[in-house]
């Protein structure tokens, strides 16, 4: 699909998407009215406030962002960092309008929704939404922690708090940003010839894909591991400003959090692993389909879809553990989706590398097959721009 083509759709995403979030943001007053307790009990409550909470522009939300909202507004604190606080959310809504068009253009180009791409354009646009919202919130973060008036406290423990606190409503309202982004393409690609699938030989696409999920693995596999994890939050020592930067660490470096049985039962820390196992096999899935499903395999193609295939793994995996640890029968329904959204931040780090890593797989690989059986050379083109 031309740029010429792709740009509408990806534009209408964007926009969907912000004007969803702000919509969002600003229904969380609703929860405050009388009869919402009438609706939703406490805990459902208390858990749809802090979903919407990163997207409001009420600054009486900003505790369940991630931490205190500072001073007293009776001291007249309150009114003193109003400002920074609405221009913060004015550079998330921005950043996510930006980082979602930039993202959906790409992707829309690379795999464009024809017959038997289809899926697979809703799918990235999906996993895409939320990486689109944790960058927002990210970069907005300076603005946000100086508007509690405490920004010089633990910065870097308060940057890990807000980039965690994008939440799940950014995975709703990607869903539905995706299908309509997928729709609108599909009507602005009417008359263009449709890519056919390429043609990838099977021992490279495989090898590329056990590449990067071995990348995907170091991070969930070793680093999530108790004691490593225990290591990077503990062994990087700063002062003042840079003091505790193993919370940032954290959250751009670990995908989850696991130990050994220990006293629990080993059939249910069986259970709790196969959450991971299912990550490593969507990821794995994915990159090995991934090249087919490209029309021209390129890094930033091959990068973005890594993350995209990342994000999915963890979405799956997040609801697996969730209906199995029996959350939802104390706390209610709403916490069936309270983890979703959860490892973005270390998808993206760990994205970006394996799919390099893939890249650099699968371009040395198909390389030396074409070197070797020259009749074979009608697979997928490989570029690095």
């Amino acid at each position: 699909m031309t740029y010429r083509r792709a740009v509408i759709p990806a534009l209408v995403g964007g926009l969907l998407m912000t004007l969803l979030l702000w919509w969002a943001g600003e229904s969380a007053q609703a929860l405050q009215l009388r009869g919402a307790s009438g609706v939703f009990d406490i805990d459902s409550m208390n858990e749809l406030r802090r979903w919407l909470a990163p997207w409001s522009y009420d600054p009486s939300t900003l505790a369940l962002s991630g931490a205190p909202a500072g001073d007293d507004p009776a001291s007249g604190g309150a009114t003193r960092y109003a400002d920074l606080y609405r221009t913060a959310l004015q550079i998330r809504f921005v950043t996510v309008f930006g980082v979602f068009v930039a993202g959906a253009l790409l992707l829309v180009r690379r795999i464009p929704p024809t017959p038997g791409r289809t899926p697979a354009t809703v799918l990235a646009l999906w996993a895409w939404g939320p990486v689109a919202g944790t960058l927002a919130v990210a970069l907005s973060a300076p603005w946000l922690i100086a508007s509690r008036g405490n920004g010089s406290y633990r910065l870097l423990t308060q940057l890990a708090g807000v980039t965690a606190s994008s939440g799940p409503v950014v995975v709703f309202v990607s869903l539905v940003t995706a299908l309509l982004t997928v729709v609108v393409a599909r009507v602005t690609a009417k008359g263009e010839e449709p890519a056919p699938r390429r043609s990838v030989p099977p021992r490279a696409a495989r090898l590329a894909a056990s590449v990067g999920t071995a990348v995907i693995a170091l991070s969930l596999v070793v680093l999530s591991y108790d004691r490593v994890a225990a290591a990077i939050q503990t062994s990087f020592v700063g002062s003042g400003l840079l003091s505790e930067p193993g919370d940032l660490l954290r959250q751009w470096l670990l995908l989850g959090g696991w130990s050994g049985p220990g006293t629990a039962p080993l059939g249910d820390w069986l259970l709790y692993r196969s959450a991971d196992v299912l990550v490593l096999a969507v990821v794995w899935w994915a990159l090995r389909l991934l090249p087919g499903l490209l029309t021209r395999t390129t890094v930033p193609a091959v990068v973005t879809g890594t993350i995209c295939a990342t994000v999915l793994g963890l979405l799956t995996s997040r609801l697996l553990l969730t209906a199995t640890d029996g959350t939802v029968d104390v706390w209610g329904p709403v916490h069936l989706f309270s983890r979703l959204g959860e490892g973005v931040p270390a998808a993206v780090t760990f994205g970006v590398l394996a799919g390099l890593a893939a890249f650099v797989t699968l371009r040395l690989t198909q390389g030396r097959e074409t070197a070797e059986s020259p009749e074979g050379s009608a697979g997928v083109s490989v570029t690095a721009g």
